[in-house]
Order: C-alpha cells, then sequence, then structure tokens
C-alpha cells in the first residue's frame, strides 16, 4: 500500500458524500439504490440528533417527526443540529404552536442568527410566543404570559 495521494479517488469520494448528504448528482460506479438508502438513513440520523437539540419541536410532530425532517432536509447540507432545527422551525414558524413555539421564540432571543453566519448571543430582546413574551436583558430571560405546561 503506497499511500500516495489519488485525485481521482478523492474526487470520487468528495461527489459521493455529496450526493448522500447534500442532494448531488450520484457518481458513476456506485449502487443507486445503496447510495439512496444510506443517504435516508443519515437523514433520520440528522433527525434525532436534532431532536435532542429541540425537544419541544421535535415532540410536536410526535410519531410523524423523523419523515417531516428528513423530507425538508434531503437536499440540505447540514448545518450541526442546532442550526438545522433552528432554519426547520423556521421554515415552519406558521404551524408551531405551545412549546415548540416557545423553544423557537426562546432561541431567537437568546442568538442572534440570520440563517447563513453561525448564531451569536444577543444582549438583549423581545419575542411574542403564541400565549407569552420572552424577555431578555443583561443575559437573563423573562417570560411573560401563560406558565410553561
Amino acid at each position: 500500500m503506497s499511500g500516495a495521494f489519488d485525485p481521482g479517488l478523492a474526487a470520487a469520494q468528495e461527489a459521493l458524500v455529496r450526493a448522500m448528504t447534500a442532494g448531488g448528482p450520484m457518481p458513476e460506479g456506485f449502487d443507486t439504490g445503496a447510495v439512496r438508502a444510506a443517504a435516508h438513513g443519515i437523514l433520520l440520523k440528522r433527525a434525532g440528533e436534532v431532536a435532542r437539540a429541540w425537544p419541544a419541536l421535535a415532540a410536536a410532530y410526535g410519531t410523524s417527526w423523523k419523515a417531516e425532517f428528513a423530507a425538508w432536509a434531503d437536499g440540505r447540507p447540514t448545518r450541526g443540529s442546532f442550526r438545522d432545527g433552528w432554519d426547520f422551525a423556521r421554515a415552519h414558524r406558521e404551524g408551531l404552536a405551545g412549546e415548540a413555539a416557545r423553544e423557537l421564540a426562546l432561541a431567537e432571543i437568546s442568538w442572534a442568527y440570520d440563517g447563513g453566519s453561525p448564531p451569536r448571543p444577543r444582549r438583549a430582546a423581545l419575542r411574542r410566543f403564541p400565549g407569552g413574551v420572552a424577555v431578555l436583558l443583561r443575559g437573563r430571560v423573562r417570560i411573560l404570559g401563560s406558565p410553561r405546561r
């Protein structure tokens, strides 16, 4: 085994990863069905990781969470479970209620995130959510309105 760098192999590996994780075209010489099955498994794993970062969001979807998230994430490269969950929640904001809406409001009050650059902490903010308001001032979050259930 020589250990020499093979640019052809590196390009094929990169294409395979892109096909499996970011909706890239299928590279030649690979079993399409096997690659698609592996890609679906990766999407389900991402859904589990996002559920750990965003438990109320995942709970709001119940047993359909993994399928809903996988459908949304298919073709989108991961940006980490926190950002993936935030992007999913923003895309589905109108349908969020209860604890899921509250979870998104708390993330948005605590972090500034434009959907592109990494989130950064906020100093002060105010966010409404169904049944209440979250206020961030001097690093402390206060919830006004309906109590947490």
